[in-house]
């Protein structure tokens, strides 16, 4: 079966299409519609089903990871704006929040794994938890832990920095998975 890949930039969307052709990611279709957009419908009968998917970056790290095309995973690294520490500071009230899409999907097709990815600042109190004036809120991580054990998924997560996996700064990111 096919993977899926839900990129809504123009750009990104051909992008993932030239990666396809080439080779270097799982075989499959790309929908340029929003997230917003897509029903669960849509994604019945794929194997792979990556959201927000960018450049491909999810396809490319599960296969280097020894993950099969053919083995069902989803992925979704949602939007950081909102939760940004660079950003505006809004978080849940950014209108660029997705998760709610996202966790629309997952609850009508019930993928067995999920992986996301964001900034690290998602998972500390403060302005991730949608508090402009940076007090104190819930914590965007532990929002979407909740909807997902809700749902009948074990929960993990870890924070590590770009210059683990050998980039020249540190830039840290929250990686978590569902299953």
């Amino acid at each position: 079966m096919a993977a899926y890949y839900n990129e809504f930039d123009a750009y990104a969307a051909e992008w993932l299409r030239n990666l396809i052709a080439a080779g270097h990611i799982a075989p499959g279709d790309v929908d340029e519609r929003s997230i917003e957009d897509v029903r669960g419908d849509d994604l019945r009968g794929y194997t792979q089903v990556h959201l927000f998917a960018g450049i491909g970056g999810w396809s490319l790290a599960l296969r280097m990871a020894g993950w099969g095309d053919d083995r069902p995973v989803w992925s979704g690294s949602c939007p950081c704006q909102p939760f940004s520490v660079a950003g505006k500071g809004a978080g849940v009230d950014d209108p660029r929040h997705l998760w709610p899409h996202m966790r629309r999907l997952v609850a009508e097709c019930r993928p067995p794994v999920v992986f996301g990815e964001q900034v690290a600042s998602a998972a500390v109190v403060g302005k991730a938890g949608g508090k402009a004036d940076g007090a104190a809120g819930p914590v965007w991580l532990d929002g979407i832990f909740a909807d997902l054990e809700a749902a009948g998924y074990a929960c993990g997560a870890v924070v590590l920095p770009a210059a683990g996996v050998g980039a020249p700064h540190i830039r840290q990111r929250l990686w978590w998975c569902a299953e």
